[in-house]
């Protein structure tokens, strides 16, 4: 999911579009797991004993516990994403109500990184960008190849100056 063509300005180009990293999705993926492997163990005990527990009870235990625990996880990293363009950045989030934040390049003045020994191995991190503005510095967390996203950003944040500048010299 990408920046919407409606959403764009006028000679606005898309360089880059990500979402975190897939490492997000790990204990989703392990909830899933155990909830299918102890479910199916416990539809297959209920029906073989004839305990007092209907078998639709585990059935829907099991359904709420993957809606709860992998499918709405998923859905919400499936829909945030980070667009850079070649005049902004932008974050939008939201399954049923989309926000999302917007930080025009030319008032970017600070742009950072971190990873912790875990985003080291696994090639993510996270990118904070400070603009010319009252709010907080803008996280991006768990971006995957942080480093070329930063060095991406950096050269945009840059050019964008430097054309500012220029353009105030005239």
């Amino acid at each position: 999911m990408t920046l919407s063509r409606k959403l764009m300005i006028d000679g606005e180009q898309i360089v880059a579009t990500t979402r975190t990293h897939v490492k997000v999705l790990i204990l989703p993926f392990l909830i899933l797991l155990v909830v299918a492997g102890v479910g199916g163990f416990l539809i297959n005990q209920v029906g073989d004993s004839g305990s007092g527990v209907p078998r639709w009870i585990v059935i829907a235990a099991m359904v709420v516990l993957i809606l709860l625990g992998s499918v709405i996880p998923f859905l919400k990293w499936l829909t945030w994403t980070y667009t850079l363009s070649n005049k902004r950045i932008v974050e939008q989030k939201g399954l049923l109500t989309r926000t999302g934040r917007i930080i025009p390049l030319s008032r970017i003045n600070d742009v950072a990184f971190e990873k912790n020994l875990n985003d080291r191995i696994l090639g993510c991190g996270t990118l904070i960008i400070h603009d010319a503005s009252e709010q907080s510095g803008l996280e991006l967390k768990d971006i995957p190849h942080i480093e070329a996203f930063h060095r991406t950003v950096t050269n945009l944040v840059f050019e964008k100056h430097d054309k500012t500048a220029s353009d105030e010299s005239v």
